[in-house]
């Protein structure tokens, strides 16, 4: 099986196309001239900063390209010779570890240098000191946008989005600072008129899951399917694509395929995927017939299938709000009603929830999460642990062994009750 959707039409050859581009874009853009901001991904805001002329790199997608390229272990390891703990984030010490090899992905494309290093998610300490630790190395400038965390089940406050928009017309006057160049409001509003129509066809790709059987798995084929809505979100090439994926999706309803040959249990993933054996991890579940129809590391960097559109007309406001709502900006209870609503939605038979060591943003209260599930809901639960950037944390045997159980246990559970 590849590491990649079973998807062979134009929408993939079109993303290949398109990371290409990006890439060979960002290693010619010092000879070129333009400046580069580095930023996260959960609540980008790469619309602004586009709109300010700098071209884009997100560490945590070139950390998760070196998990599947299977480069990210000798990165870390760099990293650890340096001083860096066992106990640091895996995506840090791949970046800290590729940074002091050259900066150069698995691809061989040499990353710029940061000219502007954008905190744009403030809800996880190890992102604060992970580009405080680049603004040192590389003497670039740092701008922290603080986004509070939500505490109630409501949503985002209009106080919390007053706070959060002023802070990007601050971030606006850097930027020009640093490119010399005036913020282009128009191709702001423009982009973000764009990005509002690829979340619409996005959000009609993951509801296609309501479907028997699914046509996608949105787990293992969405990580791929929403690559360009969070590195290239706004431009033409993004909106083309999801075009291009939305009509490949709908004619898999209309044929009535799925990402595997007989679908038989439908499950809900909750955290990130095990990067470095990816395929592996994936065939585990195949191996089953098992296709997740609902996955929270989907809606990583925006949970838009809950309403929640960027809006040309109010494009910092609503850049804001979406700032505020993104999945680990979420409180535990608003995680967990998402994912009871994904369990009803889509019609799941059980939750699987795969804690990784290295991200406490989606880790911390996954054991308790498990419990309330199978206590509160009866809801099959599974429990799997290894990381989604250290390969060294994946031992394949005992967790096949856990996924293999499970699932005849759940197969057991549904000839015992006649289904």
């Amino acid at each position: 099986m590849s590491s990649e959707p079973r998807f062979q039409g134009s929408g993939v050859q079109l993303q290949k196309e398109l990371l290409t581009d990006w890439y060979r874009r960002l290693a010619a853009a010092p000879e070129e001239g333009r400046k580069v901001a580095y930023l996260f991904i959960s609540g980008n805001v790469g619309e602004l900063l586009q709109a300010c002329g700098m071209d884009l790199v997100f560490p945590e997608v070139n950390a998760l390209q070196c998990g599947i390229k299977k480069v990210a272990g000798e990165n870390i390891l760099e990293a650890e010779d340096l001083g860096y703990s066992g106990d640091v984030c895996g995506y840090v010490k791949n970046d800290i570890g590729m940074m002091l090899k050259g900066n150069r992905m698995p691809h061989g494309t040499a990353l710029p240098p940061p000219d502007l290093l954008v905190c744009n998610y403030a809800g996880c300490a190890t992102y604060l000191r992970w580009f405080e630790a680049l603004a040192e190395f590389w003497g670039a400038e740092m701008v922290v946008v603080d986004v509070p965390y939500l505490r109630g089940t409501a949503g985002p406050t209009e106080q919390e989005v007053d706070y959060v928009e002023r802070q990007l017309h601050e971030l606006v006057a850097a930027c020009e600072r640093v490119t010399g160049q005036r913020f282009d409001e128009s191709a702001y509003r423009a982009a973000i008129a764009r990005t509002k129509e690829s979340e619409d066809l996005w959000v009609e790709v993951l509801h296609s899951a309501r479907n028997r059987p699914s046509p996608i798995d949105a787990y293992f084929e969405a990580v791929f399917f929403m690559a360009p809505m969070y590195v290239m979100r706004g431009t033409e090439g993004c909106l083309e694509y999801y075009r291009a994926l939305h009509r490949e999706v709908m004619e898999r309803v209309r044929l009535g395929h799925g990402p595997v040959p007989e679908e038989k249990v439908r499950i809900v993933m909750e955290g990130p995927p095990a990067w470095p054996h990816f395929r592996r991890f994936w065939e585990m579940f195949q191996d089953w017939g098992a296709v997740a129809v609902a996955s929270t590391y989907s809606k990583v960097g925006g949970v838009w299938d809950l309403g929640e559109r960027h809006d040309p007309a109010d494009p910092f406001r609503s850049m804001a709000r979406y700032m505020l709502g993104c999945y680990t900006n979420r409180n535990w209870a608003m995680r967990s009603e998402l994912i009871e609503h994904y369990l009803d939605e889509y019609a799941a038979d059980a939750l699987v929830i795969h804690s990784v060591k290295s991200c406490r943003s989606f880790s911390v209260g996954q054991a308790d999460l498990r419990e309330r599930f199978i206590r509160e809901h009866e809801v099959p639960t599974l429990f799997v642990e290894s990381d989604l950037a250290d390969p060294r944390y994946f031992a394949e045997a005992q967790m096949k062994n856990r996924i293999d159980a499970f699932f005849e246990a759940l197969e057991h559970r549904r000839m015992t009750a006649g289904v």
